[in-house]
């Protein structure tokens, strides 16, 4: 939520975010992604590994989940 959504976009010279979360996708990882906030950005067509969710699949994620990360 947030400004996170951006972080698919994200370089830094030690760690490469994009690699991160497409290694985590991989490894079957999920990652949700809040649709207001990826619209409001103009992100909609240049994400792919952050797919557009809405706060109905945050709070089955919160129901089916034993832990939840949030940045």
């Amino acid at each position: 939520m947030g400004e996170v959504v951006e972080c698919e976009g994200l370089t830094h010279e030690k760690y490469n975010v994009g690699e991160q979360l497409r290694n985590y996708v991989n490894a079957g990882g999920e990652i949700l992604a809040c649709g207001t906030c990826i619209k409001s950005r103009h992100l909609e067509s240049s994400l792919e590994v952050c797919p557009i969710s809405t706060m109905v699949d945050c709070v089955n994620m919160v129901v089916w989940a034993d832990r939840v990360l949030t940045f």
